[in-house]
């Protein structure tokens, strides 16, 4: 029997509806392959490295005022209407019946609040916060060649040479660019990249291209580091190629036993991988040069950071452009001499061991001596106090300030996990636990 023909309109409705199927498909299984990231929560806190979830607690204390200079940073004179704040609750991480002016007062020395002639209360920062939003807009501007220069190398690692510019405001932050970073910073340096939409008018989504290569900076932090490579002996015409470098391993004493049953991790050290700067379509997914040179683009990314971490969301969406294993988090977790992840909060961190001396950087970018500025200026004594609640409107009729410098008014913000900093701070980071080898050779395994 002659087979049926299909009309053209039929083929491209099957051929639609199988994509979109196999897309819904793909999508559920790399939802399902992300739930691996459980074993991080599913670590006795005995394998917990407290030195590092200090680290990662004061991060997200910072996090939560930096927010909110912002906010009022793009406000005219600085200042908001306290019920337009409400908005902003799920980006510092303030549930309800929490209030935000309670949240507020805990910062008296950073936040003022008062109420003008129609009853309206507003927030504002004092004069002393002013002056450290100054300072780190100063900071950002002297340091704008580095980042640029930072910024340029990602997209030098990139597959295709060009990033989502979506992704990359993830890393904002992260690598000390301005608020202004979309609109006009990435206009600055015409010479190393520039913006484009590439795939109009399917997808408008603007996209951060390079424009020219610089052999200079496609050499890694970690051949700087082993090579003792200082910048006038880096030559300009230096290709990217096969590399065969240790990563700096620091264990936390807990784990001392791992070098007895070193044998694994010896064999990754001396293996070799692919420059993160060579072009890497060639390799092959799950091998294990594949899987070295995923390590090595982690722990470059992780060198271009001012606080040498990351949270794990932002590092998995650069999966496809920096080709890396889908299993993401699996990879980190297996090279815990390298990484520490962090569960603290909403969403995983990722560390770099070697950048760290207990719970502080070995080397301090100025952007994160000002962040220390601004955490001693934070409310905080170490054990909850509790508040009087009052309400915004109706109990303030005798004050047109908000927020003093008495010690009533000095109250540690919410660090959730039923864990402070102070009880952080406390434990002892040797607590004779030691983690257990079979662990270790199964991941080295898998």
């Amino acid at each position: 029997m002659p087979r049926p023909q299909l009309n053209s309109n039929y083929r491209i409705f099957m051929r639609n509806d199988f994509v979109h199927d196999y897309c819904t498909r793909l999508s559920y299984v790399q939802c399902r392959w992300m739930t691996s990231s459980k074993r991080v929560q599913d670590r006795s806190k005995s394998k917990r490295v407290h030195d590092l979830e200090i680290a990662a607690e004061k991060h997200k204390v910072i996090s939560k005022i930096q927010y909110l200079f912002e906010v009022l940073k793009g406000e005219p004179e600085n200042i908001i209407p306290l019920r337009n704040l409400d908005q902003h609750r799920k980006q510092i991480n303030l549930p309800k019946p929490h209030k935000i002016s309670d949240f507020l007062r805990k910062s008296p020395k950073l936040f003022e609040l008062y109420k003008d002639l129609r009853g309206v209360v507003w927030c504002g920062l004092t004069e002393q916060a002013e002056k450290l939003v100054k300072e780190e807009e100063e900071i950002i501007e002297k340091y704008g060649e580095k980042a640029a220069e930072n910024v340029t190398r990602m997209l030098m690692m990139a597959v295709d040479k060009r990033l989502p510019l979506d992704k990359i405001a993830h890393f904002r932050r992260d690598l000390g660019l301005p608020m202004n970073f979309r609109k006009q910073w990435v206009h600055n340096y015409p010479e190393n990249f520039r913006v484009v939409q590439p795939f109009k008018p399917y997808d408008e989504g603007e996209y951060l291209e390079l424009v020219s290569w610089k052999s200079s900076w496609a050499i890694t932090e970690l051949e700087k580091t082993v090579l003792s490579l200082k910048q006038e002996q880096i030559v300009s015409e230096h290709v990217p190629g096969l590399l065969k470098l240790a990563f700096p391993l620091k264990f936390p004493s807990s784990y001392k036993k791992v070098y007895r049953y070193g044998g694994k991790i010896e064999h990754f050290q001396k293996r070799e991988y692919l420059s993160p700067y060579a072009d890497a379509r060639g390799l092959k997914a799950g091998s294990l040069e594949f899987d070295k040179r995923a390590v090595a683009v982690m722990h470059e990314l992780l060198s271009f950071t001012i606080e040498k971490r990351l949270v794990t969301d932002y590092l998995t969406h650069f999966r496809r452009e920096f080709v890396m294993p889908q299993k993401l988090m699996r990879l980190l977790l297996k090279h815990f001499g390298i990484f520490y992840v962090s569960e603290r909060g909403k969403r995983f961190s990722v560390f770099l061991n070697e950048a760290y001396d207990g719970s502080e950087l070995i080397v301090k970018h100025p952007l994160v001596v000002w962040k220390e500025k601004v955490r001693n200026l934070i409310g905080y004594r170490g054990k909850k106090k509790k508040i009087e609640s009052f309400d915004d409107l109706s109990d303030m009729e005798d004050k047109t300030l908000l927020g003093s410098d008495s010690e009533d008014d000095h109250v540690q913000l919410e660090l959730g996990q039923d864990e402070t900093m102070h009880s952080l701070e406390s434990t002892s980071t040797t607590d004779g636990s030691e983690m257990e080898i079979e662990e270790v050779c199964r991941a080295y395994n898998n």
